[in-house]
């Protein structure tokens, strides 16, 4: 008879920090020979050299880049990559608003150079709109499941909260996509995706994305949820104990990001105080003549802790929230 199943591993009420690193190298008394690659993932070398597929037949892309000038990308990391051995550079601006019956939306400009061989023209300028974008990663997430997709901005906002027309969220949203697509342009397989070429350079996006709902109607599932529940069934103790990781890394990255929140709310709202109290002693110093030194010396260290806490808030906002709210993003991926 079949053994019960054994419970997963759960990191319970453990803070991060006492938590063991889920790919860190371990005794084997810590971790068992349950850690052990399952067999099924062992595969000989006549298996892995053919072409794979999912378990819905839908093939995956394993092959090499179809330009020789990009190969040596393969051997670099993102960072490493200069303009020498790049041959695709991808760029994202001139966010426009449109205004039309049903719905009003913003698209953005994708400018694509390019020396690659499988590109017909050297330079393409396409307008996308955010489900656009989002359209390209979920083929992404279909076509390489054994790839981590990089994230996207957050897609909802809170109505009456956040205007996602201004100027300031359409340039957040902006810099967000941009930086989406250059982290696939310098990924050595996703950037030879063919879902990838064709948000690039395809003038009528509407056409395919139409084309794959058809597909998707006659198999009756999507791949996702078919290669969802596959991993489900015999998932090794490793992913159980790396997602019990991602679970309290994003718990603590969002207790934190919740805090900085508060703390730049506090800022502003004490940097508002200090505008208004350093001018009472500049005209405090302006009826006291004896004090008048003193007294201005006073409003000027104000102006100076203004100008400090300015420069503090704004930093935190756009350095230190942003890439916060993007490793949430990336742990989400993972999961």
């Amino acid at each position: 008879a079949a053994s019960a199943p054994k419970p997963l591993p759960s990191s319970g009420p453990k803070s991060l920090r006492e938590m063991p690193h889920p790919l860190a190298t371990s005794s084997s008394e810590e971790m068992g020979p349950a850690l052990t690659p399952s067999p099924d993932l062992l595969l000989p070398r006549s298996i892995a050299d053919k072409d794979l597929s999912l378990p819905n037949g839908t093939p995956v892309d394993t092959s090499s880049p179809a330009s020789s000038s990009s190969l040596l990308n393969r051997l670099q990391l993102d960072d490493d990559l200069d303009v020498e051995t790049r041959d695709l550079f991808v760029t994202v601006d001139d966010p426009k608003k449109h205004v039309c019956t049903m719905e009003t939306y913003i698209t953005y400009r994708v400018t694509t150079k390019t020396t690659r061989a499988e590109f017909d023209l050297p330079e393409y300028s396409v307008r996308r709109r955010y489900q656009d974008f989002d359209w390209l990663r979920n083929k992404l997430e279909e076509s390489q499941p054994t790839h981590l997709i990089p994230p996207l901005p957050e897609k909802f906002v809170v109505k009456g909260v956040v205007d996602r027309f201004s100027e300031e969220f359409v340039e957040t949203r902006r810099k967000a996509l941009d930086k989406f697509l250059k982290r696939i342009t310098d990924h050595p397989v996703l950037s030879f995706n063919e879902h990838f070429s064709i948000f690039l350079t395809a003038k009528d996006l509407n056409a395919y994305k139409k084309q794959g709902m058809a597909l998707l109607s006659k198999m009756g599932e999507s791949v996702k949820y078919v290669t969802g529940g596959y991993k489900l069934r015999s998932r090794p103790l490793e992913f159980a104990t790396i997602g019990d990781y991602l679970d309290t890394f994003s718990l603590k990255l969002g207790t934190i990001d919740r805090i900085a929140q508060r703390i730049i709310k506090e800022q502003l709202e004490y940097l508002v105080e200090l505008r208004e109290y350093g001018p009472v002693y500049s005209t405090w110093g302006g009826l006291e003549v004896e004090l008048s030194e003193p007294l201005e010396g006073v409003s000027a260290c104000i102006g100076n802790c203004c100008t400090a806490l300015e420069e503090l808030s704004e930093d935190m906002t756009e350095d230190f929230l942003p890439v916060l709210r993007e490793y949430i993003l990336y742990a989400e991926s993972m999961k």
